[in-house]
C-alpha cells in the first residue's frame, strides 16, 4: 500500500495498514479498530483521508462488476478504477453518463468527495449512485437504497469516508456511444457560456496570463457535426495538446475529431499513462453557474498571484443535485480547477487570495483538494451541512472514521 498520496504532498500517519481481502475480513477490522480509514488510489490533495489510526485499502476485496441488465445498473467492487470498470461496461454495450478528468481514480474516493466531470446537463459522479454497501463503525453491514432510502441516502453518498467503508457501489447505466473531441484555441471571454454549453462535455483551459481563454476541449457525440471553421472566434489545433504546456500529449485522450468510445475521450488522459503533470497541488471551487462572468472578473485582480504558481486552471460546468454534501446541491455550477506548483509555501497564500475574491459567491470546495475555508464560513454555504454532521454523530458516535481535518470541518 502506499505511504503517500498520489501527488506526494501527503505522508500517510498511520499506524498499521491493512489489506482485507473479504468483505467479512473488512468486518472484524474495523470492529476491532478505535480509529481507521479506507485509501483508494490517493487522489485527495489535502488530509481528509489521513488517520494516526489504521488505514486500510480495499483493493484486495473481489472486484465485482455485476451488470443488471433489467433496471439498467451495475454493482461495482469499490475500490475498482473507474477506466477500468468502464471497459468492463463498453464490451457488453453499456456506458455511465459521464467521468471524470482521468479514469486512475477509484469509483468509491471519486463518489465520496462528488468528483466530477463536465457538461450542464450532467451531474458529478455521485449523482449515477443508486446504492451503496457500507461496513459502519461497529462492523455491520448496511445497505442503502436512492429509491427506498431517501434522506439517508442523499446524506450517506457524498460521505466523505466519514460514515463508513464503501465496499460496492451500484451506478446507473446508459447505453455505450461514442465521442469525437475537438480541441480550440484562443476562445474571447465573452464567448465562455456559449462553450460550456456547446457539447456533451466541455473543458477551457486558462492560464491568467491573457485576457482570452486559452482552450476549449470541446467532447461530442460523434453523430454531430464538427465545429464550423469560425466557431465562436476560435481556431482548430492541428496537433494534439496536453493541458499543462510542456508535457506530451501522448499522455492524452485521442483529438482532432477521431471517434472512439465515451470512455476513452471523456477523461482528458488514458489510463495507462500519468495523468496531469504528477508532482501538482489542486484546488477547486463550485459557483453559481450565472456567476461564471463576474467571478472570473474577481479572479482577474489577482491573476498576478494566480500565475506564477499555476500549471494551468481549468473551467468546467456540473449540473444541481440533491446530495448533502455536493458542492452542486441545489445549484448548476461552475467548476474553478487550479493545478498549482507542487510548492505549498508558495501556493497556500493564493489559495486564501482566490477564495477572498470568489467570496462574494459563495463557492464551495472540492473536499479532495486544497482550500482553506473556515469552516463556520463553509457550513453556511451547505443547506444541509447540520443534518450532516448529526447524521455523522450517529452513525459513527465514537470517531472511528475520523481524522483531524474532519473534526476541524465537523467539530464534535
Amino acid at each position: 500500500m502506499p505511504r503517500r498520496n498520489w501527488a506526494g504532498n501527503v505522508r500517510y500517519s498511520a499506524r498499521q495498514f491493512h489489506r482485507p481481502t473479504s468483505t467479512d475480513e473488512l468486518r472484524r477490522l474495523v470492529a476491532g479498530s478505535d480509529r481507521i480509514r479506507a485509501v483508494g488510489t490517493g487522489h485527495s490533495f489535502n488530509r481528509l483521508g489521513d488517520t494516526g489510526g489504521d488505514l486500510v485499502t480495499l483493493a484486495g476485496l473481489p472486484p465485482v462488476i455485476d451488470v443488471d441488465p433489467e433496471r439498467g445498473q451495475v454493482t461495482v467492487a469499490g475500490a475498482l478504477r473507474y477506466g477500468d470498470v468502464a471497459r468492463h461496461l463498453h464490451a457488453q454495450g453499456y456506458a455511465l453518463p459521464n467521468l471524470a478528468s482521468l479514469p486512475h481514480i477509484s469509483v468509491a474516493g471519486a463518489v465520496a468527495t462528488a468528483t466530477h466531470g463536465s457538461g450542464q446537463t450532467h451531474g458529478n459522479l455521485a449523482t449515477s449512485v443508486a446504492g451503496l454497501e457500507v461496513v459502519t463503525a461497529d462492523g455491520d453491514l448496511l445497505r442503502v437504497d436512492r429509491d427506498t432510502d431517501g434522506d439517508l441516502f442523499a446524506g450517506m453518498v457524498v460521505g466523505l469516508g466519514a460514515l463508513g467503508l464503501v465496499t460496492q457501489v451500484t451506478l446507473d447505466l446508459v447505453p455505450t456511444f461514442e465521442v469525437r473531441q475537438y480541441v480550440r484555441l484562443g476562445l474571447p471571454r465573452e464567448a465562455l457560456d456559449d462553450a460550456l454549453g456547446s457539447a456533451y462535455s466541455v473543458s477551457v483551459f486558462t492560464d491568467w496570463r491573457a485576457p482570452e481563454l486559452r482552450e476549449v476541449w470541446r467532447k461530442q457525440r460523434a453523430d454531430q457535426p464538427p465545429p464550423p471553421a469560425d466557431w465562436l472566434g476560435t481556431t482548430a489545433t492541428d496537433e494534439p495538446r496536453h493541458p499543462v504546456l510542456g508535457m506530451p500529449a501522448q499522455n492524452c485522450s485521442p483529438q482532432l475529431g477521431e471517434p472512439g468510445p465515451w470512455h476513452e475521450r471523456l477523461p482528458h488522459f488514458k489510463l495507462g499513462f500519468t495523468p496531469s503533470s504528477g508532482e501538482e497541488l489542486q484546488s477547486e471551487y463550485h459557483l453559481p453557474r450565472a456567476a461564471a462572468a463576474d467571478a472570473l472578473a474577481a479572479l482577474d485582480e489577482v491573476a498576478h498571484l494566480i500565475a506564477p504558481v499555476l500549471l494551468v486552471c481549468e473551467l468546467r460546468t456540473v449540473a444541481a443535485d440533491e446530495l448533502w454534501l455536493s458542492p452542486n446541491h441545489r445549484r448548476d455550477s461552475l467548476a474553478i480547477h487550479f493545478t498549482w506548483t507542487d510548492d505549498a509555501a508558495a501556493v497556500l497564500p493564493v489559495v486564501a487570495a482566490v477564495e477572498e475574491r470568489l467570496a462574494p459567491y459563495a463557492p464551495r470546495p472540492h473536499w479532495g483538494k486544497v482550500f482553506v475555508t473556515d469552516p463556520a464560513v463553509l457550513a453556511a454555504r451547505y443547506p444541509r451541512y447540520a443534518d450532516f454532521a448529526a447524521l455523522l454523530t450517529r452513525l459513527d458516535p465514537t470517531g472511528t472514521f475520523r481524522t483531524d481535518l474532519l473534526d476541524h470541518y465537523f467539530p464534535r
